[in-house]
């Protein structure tokens, strides 16, 4: 419905400027829809590797390409000496850590992590929990993960003892002396060790790009919405 008495003019320069935007907000729209189906076949690759039957982690270094995001199954012995707890996970509103225990895997002198599960921090920070290391030989059944990049941090994370801000493979081969895999097992499997292993599914960010993919179509619409009535004017009024 048009202002009574108003009939549209056609603005050249207008009309260029508003091509011009719209293009660029579809095409950024259609980018954003590019990345979030790049995104989800990604997602679908991954839940076929993790659905897969699990292969045995040998006792050789592995490309971390070739394992990361399947399932695995690693024998051998935990030593517990040199376990880290990465700090502040939360599970249940509780704060806590994850537990992080090397396991020699057999056949050679080649370790991995396992990261076995989450246990609430005590009252008080200084006093840290005691977790149990089932002994003698294990089978772990669980997912590769290769660790991300570390979070951005104002300082080193170089503080003496067990906690560690994020789990840095490099870090604790530095400080055991241990030869590690480049990735880590996110155990599955039951063990009696009060640990409790619930993961989150990672989240692949496709519902964000979709967001911003239509943010973008919307201001192309609206970008034509505000040509079309500034171009329309009353009679007598100045052209």
């Amino acid at each position: 419905m048009t202002p009574r008495g108003a009939r549209f003019r056609l603005r050249p320069a207008w009309l260029v400027v508003t091509i011009a935007a719209c293009a660029g907000f579809v095409a950024l729209g259609n980018w954003q829809s590019r990345r979030a189906e790049e995104k989800l076949a990604a997602q679908r690759d991954a839940d076929a590797r993790a659905a897969a039957a699990p292969v045995r982690l040998p006792a050789t270094i592995v490309a971390a390409g070739e394992y990361a995001g399947r399932r695995v199954v690693a024998a051998g012995e935990y030593v517990p000496a040199h376990t880290v707890l990465i700090d502040n996970r939360v599970h249940k509103g509780i704060v806590g850590y994850y537990v992080v225990t090397p396991l020699r895997l057999e056949g050679g002198p080649v370790h991995v992590l396992v990261n076995r599960g989450w246990v609430a921090a005590g009252p008080r920070r200084d006093r840290l929990p005691e977790v149990s290391t089932p002994p003698g030989p294990q089978r772990v059944e669980g997912l590769a993960v290769a660790p991300g990049r570390p979070p951005y941090a104002l300082a080193p994370d170089v503080a003496p003892g067990p906690v560690r801000q994020h789990l840095d493979i490099e870090r604790v081969a530095a400080d055991s002396g241990l030869r590690l895999q480049p990735v880590f097992v996110q155990e599955t499997s039951a063990a009696p060790d009060g640990l409790v292993r619930v993961w989150e599914r990672p989240d692949a960010g496709v519902n964000t790009h979709r967001a911003y993919a239509v943010q973008w179509y919307g201001l192309g619409i609206l970008t034509v919405v505000v040509y079309v009535v500034l171009g329309f004017r009353r009679a007598g009024d100045p052209a």
